[in-house]
């Protein structure tokens, strides 16, 4: 038990160094982990609403009236109770990587600019969407305000992936690395992809899985705002073949490539998901799945646009230089 102590406070004095004592490596490596921890709560949220445990803790700040933990209570099962205050306790985590990034990139010598403005966005969204689950619970999963919900994670997952793709990067004005309306292109699919994430969350609060009976829904025909949202599939997936087939007939860089490749390939996969889940009446596990899909695809795309540009490269310092010989060893 000691030597378990041991080690458990030796990882965390190494944990706490990469935060007060940066590299640039240590600042890539927890701009990642902010991508991963935001993605999750993503899924993890869609997991509270497809369990109808939406109001498992059917207050705000407290998870009872008289409590900010679980306690009995006649109008919810323990078991809903529990899934949605793991889903709040999880906040706290995605708070705790937020803060580390800002404290990276605050000490980082040399301080720049960019990324501590980058990282600034990831306490700040934290804190907003935090209150932002609040107001969710007090109107009563209001397909609006749960929507909205989604849709500022989707926000956090691109402002953390771009302080992972920026601590890559030195801060030389960008160079194309494709031709120009390739790029332009790029930009088109992602707003492209963006609509799409808007209809899906239209979708979902048409649908079932409200997270609660208590919950309203959009008074939408469901046949018609699927219909919308499957136009948008294919318009997605024509422009990311289209990217793809441009990319390889101008010779484009390996690595712009693999990333239209795996786009084209996570898409696919994803609407296979959507077809499978229509087909079979929309069950909870699949519509989990499907919101990590498309946590997946928005991941993916940002990835894309971000590939097809870069900067002068970072200057390594000699405390990068050791950690990478730390990590190849």
């Amino acid at each position: 038990m000691k030597q378990l102590l041991d080690q458990t406070s030796g990882n965390a004095v190494k944990l706490w160094q990469t935060v007060w004592s940066p590299t640039h490596v240590t600042m890539r490596r927890w701009a990642l982990a902010a991508v991963v921890v935001n993605a999750g709560i993503t899924v993890s949220g869609a997991a509270v609403r497809v369990t109808s445990s939406g109001l498992g803790c059917p207050t705000w700040p407290r998870c009872t009236p008289d409590s900010f933990v679980p306690v009995a209570h006649n109008e919810t099962a323990p078991i809903n109770m529990a899934i949605e205050f793991g889903n709040r306790m999880l906040t706290f985590l995605v708070l705790a990587v937020a803060l580390a990034c800002l404290v990276i990139a605050m000490r980082l010598l040399p301080r720049r600019r960019d990324l501590v403005r980058l990282a600034w966005i990831q306490p700040v969204g934290v804190a907003a969407q935090a209150l932002w689950g609040g107001l969710v619970v007090r109107s009563l999963l209001n397909p609006v305000t749960v929507s909205v919900h989604f849709l500022i994670s989707s926000g956090l997952i691109a402002a953390a992936y771009a302080l992972y793709a920026r601590s890559r990067e030195g801060d030389a004005p960008p160079r194309r690395l494709v031709h120009r309306d390739i790029r332009t292109l790029g930009f088109a699919l992602t707003a492209t992809v963006f609509a799409l994430l808007i209809a899906g969350v239209v979708v979902t609060g048409t649908g079932p899985h409200s997270g609660d009976q208590l919950a309203s829904r959009f008074q939408f025909d469901i046949e018609s705002v699927v219909r919308v949202h499957t136009d948008l599939v294919y318009v997605v997936l024509g422009l990311t073949f289209a990217l793809l087939f441009a990319t390889h007939v101008t010779d484009a860089p390996g690595h712009v490539r693999r990333a239209a490749l795996t786009l084209l390939i996570v898409e696919l996969a994803q609407g296979g998901v959507g077809y499978v889940q229509y087909f079979l009446g929309v069950p909870a596990a699949l519509v989990d799945l499907h919101v990590l899909g498309s946590t997946l695809v928005w991941i993916c795309t940002l990835r894309v646009v971000f590939a097809m540009r870069s900067r002068d490269p970072l200057n390594a310092t000699a405390a990068d230089l050791d950690e990478l010989d730390t990590v190849r060893t």
